[in-house]
């Protein structure tokens, strides 16, 4: 039936991975800005996300409204046909596009993915050791920010491009017509 036994297989492959408690980063965010966040966390002074470990992704770069993330590419990354899941590429691409939006949001202000488009435009594989995934906002407004984000090569090979739209909130989860009671204006 075509099945391959364990010794055709190869060798079997580890992979350890170590984080922090997310929580603890969490609880962080709502105090800084989020471009001190963003900061905070690529200086390693604030943990990373566990997603970041657990892919092996990097913060690279932080700068108000563009973040760029970098990916050691690695065969525990792969789909059954030989090359990095779609899911990765998404991943990435959602990360650098939503910590492009929250770079520039205000102290007490959170961000959620609302939609996520992407275009994979070429296979990737460990013959492509690293790429960066740059995301940059387009347009941030009071409630709704959107961004477009690219993976590339150290080439600068194209791999895929998305973009995003993502809604704006208080992290603190205080609502207008709340916050308007406590100011003394309206019911």
């Amino acid at each position: 039936m075509g099945e391959l036994s364990s010794t055709e297989a190869g060798d079997v492959r580890q992979r350890v991975v170590t984080w922090q408690d997310p929580l603890v980063g969490a609880a962080l965010a709502r105090d800084l800005s989020g471009l001190e966040y963003l900061l905070a966390i690529a200086e390693g002074r604030v943990p990373g996300a566990p997603i970041a470990a657990l892919l092996g992704m990097s913060v690279r770069s932080v700068e108000r409204g563009q973040v760029a993330f970098g990916l050691d590419v690695g065969e525990h990354l792969y789909n059954p046909i030989g090359s990095v899941h779609g899911g990765v590429f998404c991943t990435l691409l959602d990360s650098a596009m939503g910590c492009a939006v929250h770079s520039s949001l205000d102290r007490g202000q959170a961000y959620t993915t609302l939609e996520l488009k992407v275009n994979i435009v070429r296979a990737l594989t460990v013959s492509t050791p690293d790429v960066t995934a740059t995301g940059q906002v387009v347009s941030a407004g009071r409630r709704v920010a959107t961004a477009s984000g690219q993976i590339t090569g150290p080439d600068g090979t194209l791999y895929a491009h998305a973009t995003t739209t993502c809604l704006i909130f208080d992290a603190r989860g205080t609502s207008e017509p709340a916050r308007r009671r406590e100011n003394g204006h309206g019911r």
